[in-house]
């Protein structure tokens, strides 16, 4: 283990800061082009969501949003508010990593709220991909079963 550790350090410094960033934007293009996948087909699949493209400072994904009344016989109208939204952050010089940041709301309540990061040098988009099936199936069933 000592041997693999330093083994991996060695690889790091021989990476440079540009191709760490080509790096990042690789994985970044095609992670993005899943999650934008994923909840259109979630959009599709849930009626009453709007699909959104997330480019801005904060990264590069998809959101999908809905809004719905509540109409309580005696009580005023509530708007309840649904949201997932997944995407990857912006590469940084600071620590040579992708990270994935996914936040759900679900009628006003927060659902989901994670992040999940690995270092550019081992990263493994087969198991973000599935980390991005699970976000979605996961706020799904959050949904539905509200």
């Amino acid at each position: 283990k000592v041997k693999d550790s330093r083994g991996k350090e060695e690889l790091e410094r021989q990476l440079s800061q540009d191709e760490l960033r080509t790096l990042h934007a690789t994985y970044r293009l095609e992670l993005s082009e899943h999650i934008e996948d994923c909840l259109k087909k979630l959009a599709d699949h849930i009626p009453g969501f709007v699909y959104h493209n997330v480019m801005n400072n904060d990264g590069w994904g998809a959101r999908i949003t809905r809004d719905d009344l509540s109409l309580t016989p005696g009580k005023s109208a509530k708007s309840l508010y649904s949201r997932l939204e997944l995407f990857v952050a912006p590469y940084s010089s600071k620590a040579p990593i992708l990270e994935m940041v996914g936040k759900g709301t679900v009628r006003n309540r927060e659902a989901v709220n994670r992040k999940n990061y690995q270092m550019l040098s081992e990263f493994d988009l087969d198991s973000f991909k599935e980390m991005v099936d699970l976000r979605v199936l996961e706020f799904a069933e959050v949904y539905t079963a509200e």
